[in-house]
């Protein structure tokens, strides 16, 4: 009998947390939407949000971050947006996922000026909080890989952005995007959580106007 009830709780278990994955996900999904594969085809905004991704020991940029790099270089040339915020980790000595785009930005000609820096973007959350609380970012492209975009975009509506997605998928991936999209299901789960329970990120600091020079951001 105790077996038999312990089996029966441990299937509710099991049920529930189908039910709050796959609830999360849909919300998110279907909030998520308004993005585009082509630089040409985004609407204009004040800024390209960059999210960051792994930089490799040398310090140079992953596939992923390097497409998502020239994908903004794109939208500025192109002339879709003013500025460019890159946000990312930069919490420990030697890995820099928002120098590292600065860097690869000046390199594609995006000036100086108008690129503004986000050292403390440890998640998707608190990138879209921090831009629209730290930088005064109300409209923005947001550029990461389409396994991302959902989420990146429901989040940062959620956070008072008015957003819309590039895809930067310029390449394959490899087998590591298997396990990136698994990921992302749980990753869904995490952002409605944080949504709900209001959480906020885990620095914010003095402001920085997305208007105003981004060289006053720099790291």
């Amino acid at each position: 009998m105790v077996r038999r009830r312990l089996i029966h709780m441990a299937l509710g278990l099991v049920a529930g947390a189908v039910v709050v994955v796959g609830a999360a996900n849909a919300v998110v999904a279907l909030g998520g939407g308004g993005w585009t594969r082509d630089p040409r085809a985004a609407p204009h905004a004040q800024a390209a949000l960059v999210l960051g991704a792994q930089v490799k020991p040398d310090g140079t940029p992953s596939a992923m971050l390097d497409d998502r790099v020239r994908a903004a270089a794109a939208l500025y040339r192109d002339g879709r947006v003013a500025k460019v915020l890159v946000s990312g980790d930069h919490g420990r000595v030697g890995y820099d996922e928002v120098g590292t785009m600065r860097r690869e930005l000046l390199r594609l000609g995006v000036p100086a000026r108008d690129i503004f820096e986000d050292h403390a973007g440890f998640d998707t959350w608190d990138s879209m909080v921090r831009a629209r609380k730290v930088f005064a970012v109300r409209s923005a492209i947001v550029v990461t890989q389409r396994f991302h975009l959902a989420r990146a975009l429901w989040l940062a509506r959620r956070a008072g952005l008015r957003a819309s997605g590039l895809a930067a998928d310029a390449r394959g991936y490899g087998a590591i995007m298997r396990s990136l999209q698994a990921r992302e299901v749980v990753a869904r789960v995490k952002a409605v959580g944080d949504v709900i329970t209001g959480a906020g990120p885990r620095f914010l600091g003095p402001t920085h106007p997305i208007a105003g020079d981004g060289r006053s951001t720099l790291g």
